[in-house]
């Protein structure tokens, strides 16, 4: 079995590797890539699973726990929309926009010098 786990605190590192396969001899912890943007996808789905399918945590048994993550998942895959991102590319021409309007009013400040 494979954990896939990012470069966090609490799982960086041999050491870390180490307890979990002293606790699960058939477990191999690997580290994700520093820069893993697709984990902060993983991260958000499972976010959802969490409050939407395992809050309260109030299950007698695993057939509970099953039969609700399936129910979840019926219901998740008629209602799902993509996620709504804070940081729209029109926030981005924004940013760019007042960028290019500080460096054009305080040229002295600016690392990046256009050349002719």
């Amino acid at each position: 079995m494979f954990w896939i786990v990012d470069n966090g605190s609490s799982h960086r590192g041999q050491k870390a590797a180490d307890r979990l396969t002293e606790a699960f001899p058939n477990a191999v912890m690997v580290h994700t890539p520093v820069h893993a943007p697709w984990l902060n996808q993983v991260e958000l789905y499972f976010s959802v699973v969490q409050r939407r399918a395992l809050s309260p945590n109030d299950f007698t048994d695993l057939t509970e726990v099953r039969n609700r993550l399936r129910a979840f998942e019926d219901r998740y895959n008629i209602m799902a929309q993509p996620f709504q991102w804070k940081f729209a590319n029109s926030d981005l021409d924004d940013l760019l926009a007042r960028l290019d309007r500080h460096t054009a009013d305080h040229p002295e400040e600016s690392s990046f010098r256009l050349t002719a």
